[in-house]
């Protein structure tokens, strides 16, 4: 690849500065100083900036703490709105990364984003049965008769091609948590009124796996670690 686009993506500048970058003589490979912006280079290639070792990534995997508030989306969805990739750096956002799955406005916690479509669309696939997990608050809280209802399955809404009612999958509940492996239109919140409750908090603690990161404050994310890769890209 070019080595203006080896720079732009492994020190997350835009395209522009990543080019004035080498062209002021900023950039070595393999300890040779390149003023060229179209020299090729290996995404394995031993590259500076600065004097500082770059490492070029093809697609990058975010963990983001979503806040109440916030559409899950790219752009705005009306004047004024705010999305979640309003929450992470120009240089990240230039990839063209996007939100795996929703979360709903006032629903909180881990996102991952990426710009890695094969991935994304495994980890939706309903075949791929990804589980999810919510702590939620409700009122009234939940019966055991209730509870032995969402695991089992619940109507709220959905129907086959010829009208037949078709119940949730089984869900887990545990304690204030509950764990699912589709993901309908406000499944959760329609789960619960179908039992007879109403959701009033909801925030998602783990994804395909992946745990929500304690040390996180709303509104704050990180790189997912190599491990958590693997378990969202399930070892490609």
């Amino acid at each position: 690849m070019r080595l203006d686009k080896f720079v732009s993506s492994a020190a997350e500048l835009s395209r522009r500065d990543a080019g004035r970058a080498v062209g002021r003589g900023r950039v070595s490979v393999g300890g040779e100083v390149i003023r060229d912006t179209s020299y090729q280079v290996g995404e394995d290639a031993d590259v500076t900036l600065d004097g500082k070792k770059l490492t070029f990534s093809r697609f990058v995997y975010i963990l983001l703490y979503k806040p109440a508030g916030f559409i899950t989306a790219t752009e705005d969805a009306r004047p004024g709105e705010r999305v979640v990739i309003d929450l992470l750096p120009d240089g990240i956002r230039r990839r063209g990364v996007f939100p795996v799955g929703r979360l709903d406005r006032d629903t909180t916690g881990l996102l991952i984003i990426t710009d890695d479509g094969k991935s994304a669309h495994r980890a939706l696939s309903p075949k791929s049965h990804v589980a999810k997990s919510y702590r939620f608050g409700c009122e009234p809280p939940l019966t055991e008769e209730m509870k032995d209802a969402l695991c089992r399955g619940v109507d709220i809404g959905e129907r086959d091609g010829r009208g037949n009612v078709l119940l949730t999958a089984p869900a887990r509940v545990e304690g204030d948590v509950i764990t699912i492996t589709e993901g309908k239109f406000h499944q959760i919140k329609r789960m619960f009124h179908a039992v007879g409750s109403e959701i009033t908090s909801l925030c998602r603690v783990s994804f395909a796996g992946i745990e929500l990161d304690g040390t996180l404050a709303p509104g704050e994310w990180r790189y997912l670690l190599p491990e958590e890769i693997r378990l969202f890209t399930g070892g490609a």
